[in-house]
């Protein structure tokens, strides 16, 4: 396995959409672990306002050019739609470059099975951007579980849920199922993958989809998971980007306690009006938003925990050098992949 030094890692990202301007790149930035050498982007203000933002690095148009300069780098981030994924990844790999995939890692079960398999076989490392691992309310919803606070843990309920009627305004409004579009896919990649992370593996999953865009045959705007774990706790969950009135974002019941949340964690806001991960108000949740403790007629604000992006690229630094495990092991999203691909196949 190809293991790095300690002079910082050096970092190419492709993509300078919502993904790479306002996680990726601010992210390795703010980070002396890496410098920031590279950004990919066939769009001239995009372009434009990278290089404003990153003066330091090169601006590329094409993924072609960046693997032109492969001898330069180290790391390549794609924030790309997922089709591209898996051509992208397969490429950096085969130029001996460690790869972080953003979620959804690809569209089918299949590609994740090879990409790991070639990581492997070229002695590179490959993760997966599950970032919502490091949000302050699930970090927080962690440690309550962790500490034993609610009991026995009875039901989990998760949502993410936004009023965007005109859509997304991104990839995510015209990606097909096929081709790993989908809010399933999307934001599925994300509650699964947090519920997992709480209770273990899953043992059975059920799940129910539904278009309500323009385009009936578009891929799913909406959907409810139903997870039996081995604990023998009920994960539910919901994505809708189309929801006129927002359910809470957890909801967790409990034998001796339950814990309400509701919206989402504040750091994708923050980072994209220009808050950078060393501001001390970055990740910190006000005390309004904090969820609720105990039983009716009895509840407590919970302070939440702070709320930490940035983590996953110190821990990738530590894991390319040798010093520690990777943020997360691709195997993980890849069942989580799994468990959607059978969701599909049954809606």
């Amino acid at each position: 396995m190809r293991t790095l030094s300690s002079t910082p890692i050096r970092t190419a990202v492709v993509g300078f959409g919502i993904s790479g301007k306002v996680f990726h790149t601010p992210l390795i930035a703010a980070d002396p672990h890496y410098s920031l050498d590279v950004i990919v982007t066939a769009d001239p203000a995009r372009a434009a306002e990278a290089a404003r933002l990153y003066p330091q690095a090169r601006i590329v148009p094409t993924p072609e050019a960046m693997f032109a300069l492969a001898g330069d780098l180290d790391l390549v981030i794609l924030g790309t739609p997922p089709h591209t994924h898996f051509d992208l990844a397969a490429a950096a790999i085969a130029h001996g470059l460690h790869v972080v995939v953003d979620k959804p890692f690809v569209p089918t079960s299949a590609q994740g099975e090879e990409l790991i398999a070639l990581a492997s076989e070229a002695g590179v490392q490959l993760t997966v951007f599950q970032n919502r691992r490091w949000d302050a309310d699930f970090l927080t919803l962690q440690k309550l579980v962790q500490d034993g606070a609610l009991g026995e843990i009875r039901t989990f309920e998760s949502r993410f849920e936004w009023w965007r009627p005109e859509g997304f305004g991104n990839w995510r409004d015209s990606v097909s199922l096929a081709q790993g579009g989908g809010i399933l896919h999307d934001l599925g990649a994300h509650l699964i993958d947090q519920a997992i992370q709480l209770f273990g593996p899953v043992e059975k999953s059920y799940g129910e989809t539904a278009s309500r865009g323009s385009a009936p045959e578009a891929a799913d705007t909406e959907a409810f998971v139903s997870l039996l774990h081995a604990s023998g706790v009920r994960s539910r969950l919901w994505m809708n980007g189309m929801a006129a009135q927002v359910g809470p974002r957890f909801h967790v019941l409990g034998s001796e306690s339950g814990y309400t949340k509701w919206g989402l964690d504040g750091q994708e806001p923050a980072l994209a009006a220009g808050m950078t991960p060393s501001d001390p108000a970055y990740g910190v949740d006000p005390q309004e938003s904090w969820g609720l403790l105990g039983v009716d007629g009895a509840a407590i604000p919970v302070p939440a925990e702070r709320g930490a992006y940035p983590e996953f690229y110190v821990q990738l630094a530590s894991g390319l050098r040798g010093e520690g495990p990777l943020p997360v092991d691709p195997a993980e999203p890849l069942e989580v992949l799994r468990i959607i691909e059978g969701i599909h196949a049954r809606a």
